[in-house]
């Protein structure tokens, strides 16, 4: 698979206008994000090499099991990986006994991903330690911080593939962005004024 070296648009203005101080700080961050992403993809991976998986199967075996029927075209254009890569790794979890496939009601030509039930409780195996660090992070940073976080992961992600980010995230996650959006009154704990008194009123 050959990768596009070249840096987003976006990412070139910026960098062109940073200071040597701010880059400093700024690979500090990246750094930091190279640890927490280390540590958080590193927790199932016991897991996965006893299976003999990596973390390609995590990553397909999660996002089908978060979307049962995902159509493999769709999975390809998520992952971003080629047909050749994606077909060795779902090969092995589908021999394996974690996913099964179907030909889509519509349209037969169409291969509908499924997990199995075995593929159902890996997936629930593999992302448990990874929710446990994730709910201790955001308790550290704070009582606003699953606001900044979730809008930082998705200005990380380029402006084109955030659509697709929407639709693919947990509804909790869309309303957090919802219940965001400027112009509503805030408490000080983040929470918008409106959830209080809905709160207020069921109580």
């Amino acid at each position: 698979m050959t990768e596009n070296l070249e840096p987003h648009q976006d990412d070139r203005d910026t960098r062109s206008a940073l200071t040597p101080e701010e880059q400093s700080k700024l690979l500090g961050f990246s750094e930091l994000l190279f640890f927490a992403y280390r540590d958080f993809t590193g927790d199932p991976d016991a897991i996965l090499q006893v299976l003999g998986f990596g973390r390609a199967h995590h990553r397909v075996l999660h996002f089908v099991t978060r979307q049962p029927g995902l159509r493999v075209a769709d999975l390809l254009e998520l992952l971003k990986i080629t047909k050749q890569s994606l077909g060795r790794v779902l090969r092995q979890l589908v021999d394996t006994g974690y996913i099964r496939q179907e030909a889509g009601s519509q349209d037969r030509r169409e291969r509908r991903l499924f997990p199995t039930e075995s593929g159902e409780d890996l997936a629930r195996r593999l992302s448990a330690p990874q929710l446990v660090r994730f709910a201790n992070a955001l308790e550290a940073a704070g009582p606003k911080a699953e606001i900044v976080v979730m809008r930082f992961l998705e200005a990380m992600a380029n402006a084109e593939d955030r659509p697709q980010m929407a639709e693919m995230v947990s509804n909790e996650v869309n309303t957090l962005k919802s219940s965001a959006r400027p112009g509503r009154k805030r408490r000080d704990d983040g929470t918008p004024s409106d959830l209080k008194a809905s709160r207020e009123r069921a109580g």
